[in-house]
């Protein structure tokens, strides 16, 4: 099996070698960038880059603004580093489209942990079914079983709950999961999230807690470990 792609962009060479030395241990091929023009060059010439690592504060184009350039064409999963714990930056970067975000100082080995959790979640759902917290989601043949129980769900209902578990352990606002679910195109009422929340964690009974509610800002979807 060929070896997954992660781009790390940072403008500190000694922080890039040490997140490269980490990954590369775990079999991952990893590709480098030191400022945020060359990580849209390196990406789009690189398509199978399966996650981006990205600092936020870097030389010609910022993180932000990476993310922004990407995020118009790929979906792929991208993890924000920072060295500012800012409320008002996680929240940018999760409307943005980020994954993760994860402040500076931190730990090479929960860094690494969240890209393989990322990359499971994400490989899971491309391959058409994941079980999660006695959830089976068969995207092929679009349908749910809750403790081998069968679930009727809405199209949109299926799919909010796709971009929930795909998205595990994610600050969602609900503008994020408005542009995602129901696309760009679409101009509503943030509340209708709110709406289809209500209906699909009815219809999930007890398994419906594990859609927690954010105050003032959205959703996240959480299994205990």
């Amino acid at each position: 099996m060929d070896k997954l792609k992660v781009l790390v962009v940072d403008d500190e060479s000694r922080m890039r070698k040490l997140v490269k030395d980490f990954l590369s241990k775990k079999n991952f091929e990893v590709l480098e960038a030191e400022n945020g023009e060359q990580a849209v060059d390196i990406f789009f010439e690189n398509k199978e880059i399966a996650l981006l690592i990205l600092d936020v504060m870097m030389p010609k184009m910022d993180g932000w603004q990476v993310c922004r350039e990407i995020r118009q064409y790929s979906k792929v999963p991208i993890i924000m580093l920072t060295a500012k714990s800012d409320e008002k930056d996680e929240l940018l970067g999760f409307e943005l489209g980020v994954d993760e975000y994860i402040s500076k100082p931190f730990s090479p080995k929960i860094l690494v942990a969240r890209v393989e959790a990322i990359l499971r979640r994400t490989n899971a759902l491309e391959e058409g079914i994941v079980n999660v917290g006695g959830i089976v989601l068969d995207k092929d043949a679009h349908q749910v079983k809750i403790d081998d129980q069968n679930i009727d769900l809405s199209f949109k209902e299926f799919e909010l709950l796709s971009y929930f578990i795909m998205n595990q352990g994610v600050a969602l606002s609900r503008e994020r999961i408005l542009n995602n679910v129901w696309n760009y195109d679409y101009f509503g009422d943030a509340r209708t999230i709110d709406t289809h929340v209500k209906k699909l964690r009815s219809k999930m009974g007890p398994k419906g807690d594990l859609i927690k509610t954010i105050w003032g800002m959205g959703y996240k979807f959480e299994v205990e470990e």
